[in-house]
């Protein structure tokens, strides 16, 4: 008994390693992606965004930090690659929204929804309008609540210190819209 014990202690310290190399994701120790946005794993529907502990992001991401050619802080404008504005314009939305979450280094910021102006629902959350789009390029911009900002109450999570430095780090923060 005693040995068998003793078998299973050093079996277990030997399998530790393996264990915890098999816990870690090398993307997670190895990768830094900056800002992005990415839709949710599941398309977790708008309404249950709130109650949820936890939510996962998608495989990949909508836009990253390379596709922004610039972010306005004030306005919170982002200026997109043509190729990064095409696949946001080409998502499919539903006039209950679609959840995205906004990350940095694939670590979840804060939460939001793409929205169409055409939803008859309000919003209180932090949005980008899938339409109509900017007539001045490829602009998207974080808007807070729909239809207005009226319909927004808490605080601004959209200059977070931590986006902000990343963007400006990155060389894409411009102030003044």
């Amino acid at each position: 008994m005693k040995r068998t014990l003793i078998a299973a202690l050093i079996a277990l310290l030997l399998l530790m390693p393996l264990i915890i190399y098999g816990c870690s994701s090398p993307e997670e120790t190895t990768e830094t992606e900056g800002f992005a946005i990415y839709l949710t794993r599941d398309d977790v529907p708008v309404s249950t965004m709130p109650i949820l502990s936890h939510i996962e992001i998608a495989d990949g991401p909508v836009f990253t930090v390379d596709d922004i050619i610039s972010y306005d802080k004030d306005t919170h404008e982002i200026e997109l690659t043509y190729e990064a504005y095409k696949r946001v314009t080409k998502l499919v939305v539903p006039t209950t929204g679609r959840s995205f979450i906004v990350c940095l280094d694939k670590k979840p910021i804060y939460w939001g929804a793409f929205w169409t102006p055409v939803s008859s629902q309000s919003f209180d959350g932090v949005t980008i309008w899938t339409f109509p789009f900017s007539q001045q390029g490829n602009i998207i911009k974080l808007e807070l609540g729909y239809p207005s900002p009226d319909f927004y109450e808490g605080q601004d999570p959209r200059s977070n210190p931590e986006i902000m430095q990343s963007l400006e780090q990155a060389g894409k923060l411009k102030q003044g819209g």
